[in-house]
């Protein structure tokens, strides 16, 4: 199922999407769903990583600071 959605874009960005779907042969709409979809699947992805992220953080899920202190050694950082 699909659904139609009205957006305003800039003159620059229509002008690169016009010239970007005659270089590929899509269609414009073709190539902003695909941006849509991407733009949608990197920040669920990034939401989610946050959301566990806290969830550690509230269940005091720490590095302890030797674990820290030899990361930081590893890649040649002095941590002390």
């Amino acid at each position: 199922m699909s659904t139609t959605m009205t957006i305003h874009l800039d003159s620059e960005l229509k002008q690169g999407l016009d010239q970007l779907a005659e270089a590929t042969h899509r269609s414009k709409s073709f190539l902003a769903v695909e941006a849509l979809r991407d733009f949608v699947e990197l920040n669920e992805w990034q939401v989610q990583e946050i959301k566990s992220a806290l969830t550690e953080a509230d269940n005091g899920d720490f590095a302890s600071d030797n674990a820290v202190l030899n990361t930081l050694n590893k890649w040649g950082v002095n941590g002390s």
